[in-house]
């Protein structure tokens, strides 16, 4: 995975040479602690989950914080961290970022539990987001699970997942 983290950092440094290449390495480890043991359906790592959303906003040439938010983006959620550890080792705009984007998917789930119109859902997304940048990593989340999608094996859940992205977030992209 450190060969994935030069990639990232390479990748980075073509369109910010002044990148702070440590911060952001550090930021890789620490979400690779965060999710040492988690699986993906595919079976691989569930960290090549966050790498692969901090490529896809890469390649839109996005900022550090947004980089560092997507490698960290499952960290509250679905790791034993806590918004307080990342605002002392990343600073409050990750934190912030990182916290948009839990609160985004927490408000998901139940959505789809108190079946909220798609229209409606969409708004509230909108209203939620202070940060254009929490939306940015949200769809780039969602893009990279439809990627991988063929690999969860409840087809329920399937249609539920691609149903969810087509009425919720290909209209906001």
């Amino acid at each position: 995975m450190i060969k994935a983290a030069d990639q990232l950092c390479n990748k980075i440094k073509s369109y910010d040479p002044s990148v702070d290449v440590d911060r952001l390495r550090r930021a890789f480890l620490f979400g690779m602690r965060a999710h040492e043991g988690q699986l993906r359906a595919s079976g691989e790592p569930y960290f090549t989950h966050p790498i692969a959303v901090a490529n896809l906003l890469a390649d839109m040439s996005l900022d550090i914080d947004t980089l560092i938010t997507a490698l960290l983006h499952d960290t509250v959620e679905d790791c034993d961290v806590s918004l307080d550890a990342l605002q002392n080792s990343f600073g409050s705009s990750v934190c912030q970022l990182v916290d948009g984007v839990t609160k985004l998917s927490r408000i998901g789930r139940q959505s789809g539990q108190n079946s909220l119109h798609a229209e409606n859902f969409r708004k509230l997304l909108l209203a939620m987001s202070e940060d254009v940048r929490v939306l940015l990593v949200k769809l780039a989340d969602r893009t990279h699970n439809m990627c991988t999608l063929s690999h969860i094996s409840k087809p329920e859940k399937r249609s539920r997942i691609a149903r969810e992205t087509l009425e919720i977030y290909a209209p906001l992209a």
